[in-house]
């Protein structure tokens, strides 16, 4: 089944009056829920393409694509507090309406609240890429993971991971390669 080691580790952070405001007065009406599977008609209040970036970090490509694709659903998930807390504060001072958070296990959320074939897109920019060999066992980009992400996937979704760690690239082609569901774009 699923590996039981995370690939995160929570880290304490900063977190600047702005993001403990957002996390105090507005996460609530972004956050999602956990205890049952998503509907994304229900949560967005619409029918349109639903794009999921993992580990948004600071939430700055995920606000940015959110205002350049108004007409896209957007779904960040992460757990680090300062990301979330801007990236709430940034939805709620830009009324942008189109972006939900999940601050949650990415892995648990693939595997408990998605259901088949209803996911337009996943990113994946920059995951930890756990430099050291005895750490590798907790990317995030492992055979299993990569399989559940496209049972996920609607026809012609799409995956596009990116990171500035060149052995971790070759092990995402190489795990991205093997998986049968998936077609290169970019080979």
């Amino acid at each position: 089944m699923y590996q039981t080691i995370k690939s995160f580790v929570r880290r304490a952070g900063r977190i600047s009056n702005r993001q403990r405001s957002a996390l105090t007065h507005w996460l609530g009406a972004y956050q999602l829920t956990s205890d049952m599977p998503w509907d994304f008609k229900t949560i967005f209040g619409r029918e349109a393409k639903t794009i999921i970036e993992i580990g948004f970090g600071m939430g700055d490509a995920l606000i940015s694509m959110a205002k350049a694709e108004p007409a896209c659903n957007f779904i960040g998930i992460d757990i680090h507090q300062p990301g979330i807390g801007n990236v709430v504060a940034s939805l709620y001072e830009e009324g942008i309406t189109n972006v939900r958070v999940a601050t949650y296990d990415a892995v648990e959320v693939v595997k408990n609240q998605l259901a088949e074939a209803s996911v337009d897109g996943f990113l994946i920019f920059f995951p930890d890429p756990w430099h050291k060999k005895k750490h590798h066992k907790r990317r995030l980009i492992q055979t299993e993971f990569v399989h559940t992400l496209c049972t996920r996937l609607k026809p012609a979704g799409f995956i596009h991971c990116a990171t500035d760690w060149e052995e971790y690239a070759l092990q995402m082609h190489a795990v991205l390669s093997e998986e049968k569901l998936l077609i290169n774009s970019q080979p």
